[in-house]
């Protein structure tokens, strides 16, 4: 078993290895337009009535896992890292499996379980007439109002946590955000991986992320 790190620098490479802040954010951005026809579709039923939600609960969440956990254990990255060109991989640079793919993403996952139960709080409260009289926008300020005590302890976590990874990617050579060190992972530049793959010992290999 290879236990090395993946290397901080190669010779004959001048730029980094490594994907930073900006690449990151930009796949951060291109995903979310990726998944905007299903945010869509989901906002649009939701707003068909108040318990529709509990119908499109499931499957959003089914999409989630399918969209941050099964593409990148079978791709190496979501559509969005994939498009700017930057793979995930073990520390050890090889390709990241099940139990990575599941503990990168699984402080993400746990607060969209959280927010998913303080919307099925508030949503029982919602009188359904007013609810469904209303625009997008009112609609969403409606159930704020609504919203439990609980909303602001998870509206603290979540912003704690996003501020969090910033500033751990933007403090370490490797630009490893903390779900990195949760999973023991990097994500590197496509372009690079063969070369790290051969600076670090292993045999010679395609640099497309095993499939199976």
């Amino acid at each position: 078993m290879i236990d090395k790190q993946t290397p901080l620098q190669i010779e004959g490479i001048s730029e980094s290895l490594y994907a930073g802040f900006w690449t990151r954010l930009g796949s951060l951005l291109l995903d979310f337009i990726f998944i905007l026809p299903v945010v869509f579709l989901i906002q649009y039923l939701n707003g068909l009535g108040k318990d529709i939600y509990y119908y499109t609960l499931i499957p959003n969440l089914l999409f989630a896992i399918w969209y941050h956990i099964y593409l990148p254990k079978k791709y190496g990255g979501t559509p969005g890292k994939l498009a700017v060109g930057i793979t995930i991989v073990k520390l050890d640079g090889q390709p990241i499996d099940w139990k990575e793919a599941i503990l990168r993403h699984i402080v993400l996952l746990i607060l969209t379980l959280l927010a998913s139960i303080i919307m099925i709080v508030t949503i029982m409260e919602a009188d359904e007439e007013t609810y469904t009289s209303l625009g997008w926008l009112e609609r969403s300020q409606y159930l704020m109002t609504l919203s439990p005590g609980f909303f602001k302890f998870y509206n603290w976590t979540n912003n704690i946590w996003i501020y969090s990874e910033f500033i751990v990617l933007l403090t370490n050579k490797r630009k490893r955000a903390i779900h990195d060190f949760i999973a023991g992972t990097v994500i590197v530049r496509t372009k690079y991986l063969g070369k790290i793959r051969e600076v670090m010992g292993f045999a010679k290999e395609t640099v497309e992320i095993k499939s199976n």
